[in-house]
């Protein structure tokens, strides 16, 4: 089984490519942020110290328990140190988790088990791949791709890309590089040429 990273800024368009190989390929997609959000929900081993991180009051909880992300998302926006505080409760779970499912995996002999994280270089998971790929765009797509998908502001946009590593720095990382500049064809055709040589 091949382990592949795959990783590169936001509105670079990972989550559509990956989508193009989940319906392509014999393969398991394992996104970090769906597992991060598994782990806050109520019950799951990351939840009660999360809530008591963020202050564990009522404008916090939805009726259901579940932590509100808009709510989350305010205040770690106001206060930096909470965003710190959470990860360093999260990435070790998420780590956990993330090694289980590629046992699991492997022991059903799929082909590629694909993991996507934004901080996949950041969070230090290089040592458990046999690949990184990077999704690369110029930053003027990307802002222009957030604001139509997601309706971001500007400010926003240059808040979230402050806090992630620059272009130059992803590539210094990757093993193979799917320029997502074009149209979703000419950079599904770079996948595809590059599974084929597996």
């Amino acid at each position: 089984m091949k382990i592949i990273g795959i990783t590169g800024g936001v509105g670079c368009g990972k989550s559509e490519l990956l989508s193009f190989i989940e319906a392509n390929y014999p393969c398991v997609i394992l996104r970090a942020d769906d597992v991060a959000k598994e782990l806050e929900e109520p019950g799951m081993p990351c939840y009660e110290e999360v809530v008591r991180i963020l202050g564990g009051d009522e404008a916090l909880l939805q009726e259901d328990g579940r932590i509100s992300y808009p709510e989350m998302a305010k205040r770690i926006f106001l206060d930096e140190s909470l965003r710190e505080k959470i990860n360093a409760v999260l990435h070790p779970a998420v780590r956990i988790y993330v090694e289980e499912e590629i046992a699991s995996a492997k022991e059903e002999e799929v082909p590629y088990f694909f993991l996507e994280a934004a901080l996949l270089i950041e969070a230090k998971y290089l040592d458990l791949l046999d690949e990184l790929w990077v999704v690369s765009c110029p930053e003027e797509i990307r802002r222009e791709r957030l604001k139509a998908s997601r309706g971001y502001s500007d400010e926003k946009i240059t808040g979230i890309m402050e806090r992630q590593l620059s272009d130059e720095e992803f590539l210094r990382h990757a093993d193979f590089v799917i320029d997502n500049s074009g149209d979703l064809i000419a950079s599904t055709a770079q996948i595809a040429e590059k599974l084929s040589e597996e």
